[in-house]
């Protein structure tokens, strides 16, 4: 009898974007290669997706996790065009692309050319009331400051202060930064989060004239973040999950099962392999296991595979969050909401860490006459109030929009998602404990992690890890002895 290809078996553990990523991407891989593969994906909730979770409720569209991603990391813009996808994409309204920062008790635009840490324009910061004259001066200043000779990582707290001063920090760059990370600015990585403000130090001397000189032909209008670069789907980003879902109809899907323990052995013709534990004491035996989910997960399933590496994996830090949103008739709200949303600073002491104006961002999102607005809170920032049942973080929640955008009366609905030790928190030095963990991981064949508490936090960062996962397992399946009997 002529010679077989052997199935290799591939177990994934997690749902998310990460995990399904990870799996088309291996389809992607088996039906350019010569190995089939038979691919399992385990995942504890009952469905799939993971954070991104899109609910449709009396013409009201809500994305309870992430609501969008940036195309200036081309990994999920590239899966979506990959799937099919790419006509179901939307901009953000070219109307009100900018950011507003609360300021004693007030919003406040935050400058023209304001890019997330440095202006980029001198007569929006200039003539703007949220800094003091000394605090303009000082982040003028930045342009004649000497470089940093040294490359070792810091806070970005350290670097804001560093390079602008304290006020630029306190005012706009901490609640800018934080509505991202949910993170302590004293202690956030700016290698792991904002390399380019440090490159842009090392090559020009000056993060002002770098940022001048590079933005001379690109989009610098608008506040706080590029708006012009971010994209979802018209009926919301669980549309990219359910096109995953869709495409890997030859994956075995085993929702609601609790994987407890993961080890390696070696099979008796010499394969090695891997053996996944579920709760129910089960076991299922592949020849490759990608773990797609938070480190600590993947910590307590690798603790009898490698001590160390499962320390590593635990001292990644996690902070919780809620998504809080609410629905209110247009007339209900005396602010004109010429903005996208607005960032609260922690010196401000509100309940908020930041809220969006998902109907102004996006089309569809309320029907007509109508406002949907999003508030975010906890994070590293406040997690003493995740302790609140959900009417409690609902009245938080509208006790600061009420007086910030003039509403008095309640709304026509709000919903809560809470989001628990979601977003990985990437403390100075994070990069060089992720490339120690990377080291410790080579050294097992067939075993790959993926997820958010490596390089990258958002949407586009985890199809990356996912793909990249991917490809490294299917060169170590490529590499197992005996694989054609």
């Amino acid at each position: 009898m002529p010679n077989q290809q052997k199935t290799a078996r591939i177990i994934i553990i997690g749902g998310g974007i990460t995990g399904l990523s990870a799996a088309y991407r291996l389809s992607e891989l088996s039906r350019k290669g010569t190995i089939p593969l038979d691919i399992t994906l385990i995942e504890a909730r009952d469905r799939l997706g993971g954070v991104i979770h899109t609910i449709k409720r009396d013409g009201f569209l809500i994305d309870a996790g992430p609501d969008n991603f940036v195309t200036a990391k081309p990994w999920a813009l590239s899966l979506a065009r990959r799937l099919g996808l790419e006509s179901e994409l939307i901009n953000t309204n070219e109307a009100h692309r900018s950011a507003m920062v609360v300021r004693r008790g007030k919003l406040m635009p935050i400058p023209e050319g304001f890019l997330l840490m440095a202006p980029t324009r001198f007569m929006p910061v200039i003539t703007t009331p949220l800094f003091s004259l000394p605090g303009k001066l000082r982040m003028g200043a930045e342009m004649f400051l000497p470089a940093r000779k040294v490359n070792e990582d810091e806070s970005l707290a350290s670097f804001v202060i560093r390079r602008f001063g304290r006020e630029a920090l306190d005012r706009v760059v901490q609640p800018l930064i934080s509505g991202i990370y949910t993170a302590k600015p004293e202690r956030l990585s700016l290698r792991a989060t904002m390399p380019r403000f440090l490159d842009l130090e090392s090559k020009y001397g000056s993060v002002i004239k770098g940022m001048r000189a590079e933005g001379k032909n690109r989009q610098t209008t608008g506040s706080g973040a590029r708006y012009g670069m971010f994209v979802t789907f018209r009926d919301g980003l669980q549309t990219l999950t359910n096109a995953l879902k869709h495409h890997l109809n030859h994956v075995r899907f085993r929702l609601n099962e609790h994987v407890v323990l993961v080890t390696n052995k070696a099979s008796t013709d010499a394969i090695p392999y891997w053996t996944v534990e579920l709760k129910d004491e089960t076991c299922v035996e592949a020849d490759g296991v990608i773990i797609a989910g938070p480190s600590k997960h993947a910590a307590r399933l690798l603790a009898g595979v490698d001590k160390e590496l499962a320390e590593q994996l635990s001292a990644v830090q996690y902070a919780s969050s809620a998504v809080i949103y609410l629905a209110y008739r247009r007339e209900q709200i005396a602010h004109p909401l010429d903005a996208f949303g607005c960032v609260v600073p922690v010196a401000e002491r509100r309940n908020i860490i930041a809220a969006s104006f998902s109907s102004v961002k996006y089309k569809g999102r309320a029907p007509k006459g109508h406002v949907l607005l999003r508030a975010f809170m906890g994070g590293a920032l406040r997690p003493e109030i995740l302790e609140r049942d959900d009417k409690g973080l609902i009245e938080a929640a509208r006790l600061d929009l009420d007086s910030l955008l003039g509403i008095a009366t309640p709304p026509r609905f709000a919903m809560v998602y809470r989001w628990p030790e979601s977003m990985a928190q990437y403390d100075v030095g994070h990069l060089d404990r992720v490339a120690s963990m990377r080291r410790r991981i080579s050294r097992y064949q067939g075993l790959q992690l993926a997820g958010n508490g490596f390089e990258g936090v958002g949407v586009p960062d985890c199809v990356r890890a996912g793909e990249q996962a991917a490809e490294e397992l299917m060169r170590d399946i490529q590499n197992l002895p005996d694989l054609v009997r």
